[in-house]
């Protein structure tokens, strides 16, 4: 266990900042480090696959490439996944599951290709079992495998983080589609406000007008306290064969000893009251209760809660732009809401947001994550920094605006 290919998926975008952090987290280097378009892949040991799990704040999961094969048709399948050997990565008695994708594969049905291989692992604990092979559990499995198609090769893992990485533990209220914890933690490390690299955190306050259930300033809060990002969660290893619970325990003691709070002030606010509770009871869960202040307000009314800072934004955008809206909705309508692109007279959101900004925020950096590509235009003003990020199948931007006092210009 010395010796593994892992491979950390995460958002497009996000891999050369997951490079810096598994940098940090192993010492790897290197041919033993590299950056691929949707993920990263990294030979390294058990114990750091442990430490990517209970550390790592960008990937999704964390998979053990277990073969890699050439491949022409349904049977070259089955033959690929009956040689590895799963007998030493769990039992019999276990339940799994396979998760299939495909990139430009010549086959014609994903589930029968994912049938093939069952079989196949099936056939292969028949056979060194005595008759007994482990079940299928399609909801909550002891065991992921993972299978991934490319146009003639077939390259199977074994997954050790179980659920996404990006459920930290702590969430139970949310509002609509929340902000993934893996992508706001890839907005904080794109702004430089926190270093995937060194752990180094901005002494900078950070403040998100628009926070929702709180996924930015939990997740900014909970780096600032030195908290390991899953910390409060179970993961898929704990149930494979080579787990060994002390070097677990020690893992996570060993975690909680290095844990090294900054004084950095975080804030949050939201237009709606009771998404502002859902984001209170969150940050308690997280254990950040008190290291994160969260308002109700307007953005377009919210004072600045500090002298300079940053400004994290993720706001509605898309479906999500029906979720709610500014003060007039938020007493008028049931359910949650938030910022939308109108205002209660009509007039756009984001140009207001950038007047107020402009008027009261001088000397603050905002950064605003959109699909919307002419939004500095929209909002007549000038980004110093375009990042190109997804949120899931959507192409974003995370724009940077310096704001300063007349920081506008003339809408094109």
């Amino acid at each position: 266990m010395n010796s593994l290919q892992l491979f950390l998926p995460c958002a497009a975008g996000v891999e050369d900042l997951l490079a810096q952090e598994v940098h940090r987290l192993t010492g790897l280097v290197g041919d033993d480090l590299m950056s691929a378009r949707g993920g990263v892949f990294a030979r390294a040991s058990w114990r750091d696959c442990l430490q990517l799990n209970l550390h790592g704040r960008l990937a999704q999961r964390v998979l053990v490439q277990l073969s890699h094969t050439p491949y022409r048709n349904e049977n070259d399948l089955y033959q690929a996944a009956n040689a590895v050997a799963w007998e030493n990565w769990f039992g019999p008695k276990q339940t799994f599951k396979i998760e299939t994708t495909a990139q430009h594969s010549p086959l014609q049905s994903l589930n029968f290709a994912t049938l093939r291989i069952k079989d196949a692992i099936a056939d292969r604990f028949r056979a060194k079992a005595g008759g007994v092979r482990p079940s299928i559990e399609t909801q909550w499995p002891d065991v992921r495998v993972f299978a991934h198609l490319a146009t003639d090769e077939l390259t199977l893992y074994i997954d050790t983080s179980g659920e996404p990485l990006f459920k930290r533990g702590w969430r139970i209220d949310k509002g609509d589609a929340p902000l993934k914890e893996t992508l706001a933690a890839a907005m904080l490390a794109a702004s430089g406000w926190w270093n995937p690299e060194t752990g180094e955190v901005s002494e900078q306050p950070l403040y998100d007008p628009c926070c929702g259930s709180g996924t930015i300033p939990i997740e900014a809060a909970l780096i600032a306290a030195g908290m390991p990002a899953g910390g409060q969660r179970r993961f898929g290893f704990e149930k494979l064969l080579p787990f060994q619970p002390h070097v677990w325990a020690a893992l996570q003691k060993d975690a909680q000893d290095a844990a090294v709070a900054r004084g950095v002030e975080v804030f949050g606010s939201d237009v709606s009251h009771r998404m502002v509770d859902f984001a209170q009871r969150n940050a308690e869960r997280a254990g950040v209760a008190e290291r994160v202040q969260l308002r109700g307000g307007d953005a377009l009314q919210r004072m600045p809660p500090a002298e300079g800072g940053v400004i994290m934004l993720n706001p509605p955008y898309g479906e999500r732009i029906e979720v709610g809206g500014v003060a007039r909705v938020a007493a008028r309508t049931p359910g949650p809401a938030r910022e939308t692109a109108q205002t209660d007279d009509g007039g756009d959101f984001f140009p207001q947001l950038a007047s107020h900004w402009k008027k009261n925020y001088a000397g603050w950096t905002a950064w605003v994550l959109t699909p919307d590509m002419k939004l500095p235009q929209k909002m007549r003003l000038k980004e110093t920094r375009r990042v190109p990020m997804w949120n899931g199948p959507i192409e974003c931007r995370l724009f940077r605006f310096d704001m300063k006092a007349g920081a506008f210009r003339d809408a094109a």
